[in-house]
């Protein structure tokens, strides 16, 4: 997704784009991986200074509230942010801190089983699966 279909996404969302706004969302685009609020927020002040974090936050709730970002918590650390492009699990390595991101398909056999058997439906966005990757697995044996 580029920045043009981003912020038309945004415009056909109902929300509005600020200079603020603009500014995060290209942040988010740039951003090889998942980002903090606080980077995002370094990140916009390299250009715009003035923009305060708490700006950026409230950016960051509405832009979701809107569809256009999505936040995820890894292990115990603090919120991160990404556009939502394409819906997919975050797997973390609980020892060495790795992220993989895989297809939700991988998932929805178990969501169904979840919604058939407890009448519960599992939002796959907000968290992430912890374990441990492969290498750590052997590292441990």
């Amino acid at each position: 997704m580029d920045e043009n279909d981003v912020l038309a996404l945004v415009r056909l969302s109902g929300g509005r784009v600020t200079k603020s706004r603009h500014a995060i969302l290209k942040s988010l685009i740039n951003a090889k991986e998942h980002i903090t609020a606080e980077e995002v927020a370094g990140l916009v002040r390299e250009q715009y200074p003035e923009i305060h974090l708490s700006t950026v936050y409230r950016n960051l709730e509405e832009l979701e509230k809107l569809g256009v970002v999505v936040h995820t918590h890894f292990l115990h650390g603090p919120a991160t942010y990404h556009l939502e492009n394409e819906i997919h699990v975050h797997l973390v390595c609980e020892s060495c801190g790795q992220i993989l991101e895989v297809s939700l398909e991988l998932l929805n056999p178990f969501m169904r089983e979840i919604k058939k058997n407890f009448n519960f439906s599992i939002n796959p966005k907000h968290f992430a699966l912890q374990g441990m990757c492969g290498v750590c697995t052997k590292a441990e044996s």
